[in-house]
């Protein structure tokens, strides 16, 4: 299945952040922990240079602990400030506050050389889409400020939001990159919701899903779903699946519209287990 998505408003987030960068002290770049590589867009690389940027690992309640510790040993050994967070539970806000106070740690002791004092720092939080960007503004602001949604595309133009202590913060709608070089990157994307279902042969994907997990996860697979996965493929696995939650349609035939939307609802949402689909390796 060949991925390729970039509508329009992508192009409109790219030069909202080129236009807005020089406003800001700190860029808070979240990735979904369950696919750290996946989910960096290597355009943000490119528009935020040298600016101090903070990696914030969200969703890491659904990913795999111990692949959690590897993916922030080889962010902090790039010399790239990593955390991890849940931001729908609140876990590791204050210490993304902490580090947001270290790294421009020198900047703000500049300014009081020269007499500034109390200036707000100012951060800018970008990433993919369905990443969680909305949720950890909420959890910073403590209040319900910036939209949410299980769908990708949620946020829409620039908001400043004021958080507690003395950060404001600039929300930016999710940004994709115009053209997928690797489709495994494509595909991981699409798995975990933030390239939006509706433009997606979701039967294919979740049989594509189903083929990861049956090399990283059989065990996983095989306790959710009650059945036996060991040399069955992709397709049977998912028609054990389909037979065990009665996704039947008339005449005993598989529907595989169904079952399909089962898996990927349970994967997305850690039914299935806590599971990261790629590794530092």
């Amino acid at each position: 299945m060949n991925i390729n998505w970039f509508p329009g408003h992508m192009k409109k987030t790219r030069e909202l952040i080129q236009k807005n960068l020089k406003l800001v002290d700190v860029v808070y770049e979240i990735i979904d922990s369950r696919i750290p590589l996946s989910s960096r867009n290597p355009e943000i690389d490119k528009l935020i240079g040298d600016k101090p940027r903070i990696v914030v690992m969200n969703k890491s309640d659904l990913s795999d602990t111990n692949i959690n510790k590897e993916w922030i040993n080889y962010f902090n050994k790039k010399g790239i400030n990593t955390l991890l967070i849940d931001a729908i539970k609140n876990k590791g806000i204050s210490e993304l506050v902490k580090q947001t106070e270290i790294v421009i740690k020198e900047k703000k002791e500049r300014q009081l050389d020269r007499g500034i004092k109390n200036k707000p720092i100012r951060a800018m939080i970008v990433g993919v889409p369905n990443v969680g960007k909305s949720t950890l503004i909420n959890s910073l602001s403590r209040r319900k400020s910036a939209k949410t949604g299980d769908k990708p595309g949620v946020t829409k133009g620039k908001q400043w939001i004021k958080l507690k202590g003395n950060i404001q913060l600039l929300d930016t709608p999710g940004i994709l990159w115009p053209k997928f070089e690797e489709q495994e990157v494509a595909r991981n994307l699409a798995f975990t919701g933030a390239i939006k279902d509706e433009i997606m042969d979701i039967e294919t994907l979740a049989l594509k899903l189903v083929e990861k997990l049956i090399k990283i996860a059989p065990f996983k697979l095989e306790k959710r779903y009650d059945i036996e996965i060991k040399e069955k493929s992709a397709l049977e696995v998912m028609e054990k699946i389909a037979l065990k939650r009665g996704a039947i349609l008339k005449g005993a035939e598989i529907d595989y519209t169904r079952v399909a939307n089962i898996i990927l609802d349970e994967f997305r949402s850690g039914i299935i287990g806590n599971i990261t689909l790629e590794r530092p390796s």
